[in-house]
């Protein structure tokens, strides 16, 4: 039933959530899913079946598939990409916890429910009636605030007796590129950094041989993603350590990723070359006229010649030619990224927590682990 339900939606004259919860009918759900999120407000690289699909395989980690989909007479209408964490007395969590596929280590921004436009209501009545029944604590994070789905089904939640904590979690800068070309862009940058970017550019390209290439073959992407997280730790590991592919799960999962990306027409990996050797490269997305910079390494032999700098550099003009209305630096407010642009949106976590003196409980024991937390990170910094 549920691969049929994926296949191919069946008329509902009143829809109602089913759930899919297996790896067959999740791949099935391709196709309807890619015309549902283009059809959406919250379209992003981040909610792509590709992203979504492939973070299943590899990065699960013992959780159990609980997507939730509601159509509406022939056609897909709404999906809510979750999936069940055990519990982990370990974690500070001892129940169970319901997520957005993508959570995690990932590095997914803006999750959400994909829902059709026109039929925003009937998927928050539809969904919020079906969650409320779900008795598990509800954990959703790296929504974009102020312009997403889950906000108006936790209020529906919050209706039946809920209890609902909302917080700002991140930042995440985006330079706005619409109707820009590279030299109104720089002329807008702060008049140091800008004269800092030509002047390594220059003496770049004066003292050696300059190639900025993009990844256009499987071959060249399999290597070139291994460059990559080979330079980003490596530049990480005297500085306590990156927890970008930190483990083989997030290993395997790019390697796979950019290939579909690729595939795809995504992918953006670029490498600089100089003098014949890799010094930096760079590592994101075009999609629908986004850009979205995941992550960057360079070899720190280069260092001094600011092969960083450069490399973000070219990318965010290689981005203006190829007509992309954004550059989204994703999330962190990292100093650096304040040189290129001082635009930025919020990330926020949601969570909900169900009537009664189970959710009271839960609620308490997340906020103690919380705190408890913070304050080992406050006298750790005291004993460095």
């Amino acid at each position: 039933m549920l691969a049929a339900t994926a296949r191919a939606a069946p008329d509902r004259s009143t829809p109602g959530a089913e759930r899919i919860g297996d790896l067959q009918a999740f791949a099935y759900l391709r196709e309807p899913w890619d015309e549902l999120l283009e059809a959406s407000d919250s379209d992003c690289l981040f909610l792509t079946w590709e992203w979504l699909f492939t973070w299943w395989k590899h990065l699960a980690a013992g959780r159990d598939l609980s997507i939730f989909t509601v159509v509406s007479g022939s056609k897909l209408a709404a999906v809510a990409p979750f999936c069940l964490r055990p519990a982990s007395w370990s974690s500070g969590h001892p129940f169970r916890v319901l997520e957005f596929l993508g959570s995690g280590h990932a590095g997914s921004d803006y999750l959400d429910f994909i829902v059709r436009r026109g039929h925003e209501q009937e998927a928050r009545r539809v969904l919020g009636s079906h969650l409320a029944k779900k008795r598990y604590v509800h954990k959703w994070t790296n929504l974009r605030r102020g312009a997403c789905f889950a906000a108006p089904i936790a209020s529906n939640l919050r209706a039946q007796h809920w209890s609902v904590s909302e917080a700002k979690i991140n930042i995440c800068p985006y330079i706005s590129l619409e109707g820009k070309t590279w030299e109104s862009y720089l002329a807008g940058l702060g008049a140091e950094h800008r004269y800092n970017f030509h002047r390594k550019w220059k003496r770049l390209s004066r003292d050696h041989v300059v190639r900025f290439e993009q990844v256009a073959t499987a071959g060249q992407c399999r290597e070139s993603i291994d460059l990559l997280i080979g330079q980003h730790n490596q530049r990480w590991r005297g500085r306590g350590g990156s927890d970008a592919f930190h483990t083989p799960g997030l290993v395997a999962f790019h390697q796979e990723i950019a290939q579909l990306a690729l595939r795809r027409g995504w992918l953006r990996l670029y490498v600089l070359w100089v003098d014949d050797k890799p010094a930096a490269s760079l590592y994101g997305f075009l999609y629908r006229r986004k850009f979205y910079f995941y992550q960057s390494g360079f070899d720190a032999a280069y260092e001094k010649q600011s092969v960083g700098l450069i490399t973000m550099g070219l990318a965010i003009r290689r981005a203006i030619e190829e007509g992309a209305a954004e550059y989204d630096l994703l999330h962190g407010d990292e100093p650096y990224k304040s040189h290129w642009t001082r635009q930025n949106r919020e990330l926020g976590r949601i969570e909900l927590y169900p009537p009664g003196w189970f959710g009271g409980i839960c609620h308490s024991s997340i906020e103690f682990a919380r705190a408890s937390r913070t304050m080992a990170r406050r006298v750790g910094g005291r004993n460095l």
